[in-house]
């Protein structure tokens, strides 16, 4: 029987049951999509990773319960935290994942994990009554990245508030859509809340690759490259971000809650 290392984390989060939580499954050798997308449904989180060690380091890929993601950021946080911690790959060491979004690399800088992403470019998009009508809410202005919609919001309070109609979400022509606002704690630059029920996840707890758009939108917004962010979902977690060009630096700390064996 195939033994093969499957840890839970809870990524973005400094202590257990907060943040955002992945599944990583350390592979032995090359597993079929059909395979890696059954063992994310049976894991029922919002992303489960798989590493698979190369010669240049690891191969990585992410699925939500339904579909395989292009990037993840709190998977990715999550494996990288992983390796280390199994003493796959030694803690002063960076971590190199070659990926479907290109090669990424993480290090420790602390209790902190670093993920150099590609920054995201983001589009004018229309206010639609549609996007009005799953949010319930209408948006100051609405860019477009990715396959997704960002939409800033008048306030954090109505940010937080928010209860979007989901199965109208589900409808809009994209994978999520991102909302943010200036946050009303300063101890934070920003506040943010990602749904995307199109691919299978209601609301993500804490969202790295949202970030990737979201550092770019409100450097330019606020003047600085430098920013703290909460994802004010109910687990809710902490992103410290660099924009850089055409890269962006995103830090977050993370938690294993369990470890044992995948059999199949």
């Amino acid at each position: 029987m195939t033994r093969l290392p499957l840890l839970q984390v809870d990524a973005f989060a400094d202590r257990p049951f907060a943040g955002n939580p992945a599944a990583v499954c350390i592979l032995d050798e090359e597993r079929d999509p059909a395979w890696m997308q059954r063992v994310a449904a049976e894991m029922n989180l919002s992303e489960t990773a798989f590493v698979l060690p190369t010669d240049a380091g690891f191969a990585l890929r992410w699925f939500t319960p339904t579909v395989e993601v292009d990037l993840c950021g709190h998977a990715t946080l999550a494996s990288a935290h992983a390796l280390w911690q199994e003493n796959i790959v030694a803690e002063d060491a960076p971590i190199r994942f070659d990926t479907r979004s290109g090669r990424l690399t993480c290090y420790k800088d602390g209790r902190f994990v670093h993920l150099d992403f590609p920054a995201a470019s983001l589009s004018t998009a229309a206010v639609t009554k549609e996007l009005v009508e799953a949010l319930g809410v209408e948006p100051t202005l609405v860019r477009e990245t990715d396959n997704k919609l960002l939409a800033l919001l008048e306030s954090d309070r109505v940010l937080r508030n928010l209860t979007p109609d989901f199965s109208t979400l589900a409808g809009l022509p994209c994978d999520g859509v991102i909302v943010t606002a200036r946050s009303a704690d300063a101890e934070f630059d920003f506040v943010s809340r990602f749904f995307a029920p199109a691919i299978g996840i209601n609301e993500d707890p804490v969202t790295g690759a949202a970030h990737c758009c979201l550092g770019p939108f409100w450097a330019a917004r606020l003047g600085t490259d430098a920013m703290t962010a909460w994802q004010a979902s109910a687990r809710g977690g902490v992103v410290k971000l660099r924009v850089s060009g055409e890269r962006v630096d995103l830090g977050g700390m993370a938690v294993t809650v369990s470890r044992g064996s995948l059999l199949v």
